[in-house]
């Protein structure tokens, strides 16, 4: 069997306690280095995860006979890979464990609901920024490409108000949430982030 086991945020804090369970049996572990440091020592062999998910998708189909967890951050299902792996090897072949979502661990260490928000990602895409701007709480995976400064920019340029909250290396040691309007955004590095939008008018 072939499971995407979610990671959590980061911190090994947050993994669950199936999702060690499946770590710590399994004959292959998938990953790429940073999460296969994360997880510490384990009995299985290791296969590093490359950015050719073509590549990663072909290797499983020629291990499938072996108990293969492959990692996932955050949770598999939530802008992860488990919704390809899913599509390219079907949904018999793969069981997805849900890890607690970047988004979610955000979402609690500030103390608002998730109740209404809504979720999209600027990860190796560009949002539909005037859908984005028309929902009061909106949640986003970002990338290098279009982080809080970017995403800030998109707000000042339509004249909004708006409210960012910028998580940074959300559950490791140098955690940090910065709150601040759209136009205080500065231009600089954002290290693994998540971002909320508030309109709170």
């Amino acid at each position: 069997m072939i499971y995407v086991v979610g990671l959590g945020p980061g911190s090994t804090d947050y993994l669950t306690p199936l999702a060690s369970k499946l770590i710590a049996q399994c004959d292959w572990l998938v990953g790429a280095d940073r999460q296969l440091l994360a997880v510490g020592k384990h009995a299985g062999r290791e296969h590093k995860l490359d950015k050719k998910l073509t590549d990663l998708v072909n290797w499983l189909m020629e291990h499938q006979a072996a108990n293969i967890v492959v990692l996932a951050s955050g949770d598999p299902m939530l802008y992860g890979i488990a919704k390809y792996l899913n599509q390219q090897l079907g949904k018999d072949k793969v069981q997805v464990v849900s890890g607690i979502s970047s988004m979610q661990y955000l979402f609690a260490r500030i103390g608002l609901d998730m109740n209404d928000v809504y979720l999209t990602s600027s990860h190796g895409k560009t949002p539909d920024f005037d859908f984005v701007m028309q929902h009061n709480k909106v949640a986003l995976v970002t990338d290098d490409k279009i982080g809080p400064y970017q995403i800030a920019q998109e707000i000042v340029q339509r004249g909004l108000q708006r409210t960012l909250i910028i998580g940074e290396n959300l559950s490791y040691p140098d955690e940090q949430i910065t709150l601040l309007p759209a136009d205080q955004v500065i231009d600089k590095t954002y290290l693994m982030n998540v971002v909320v939008i508030l309109n709170e008018r």
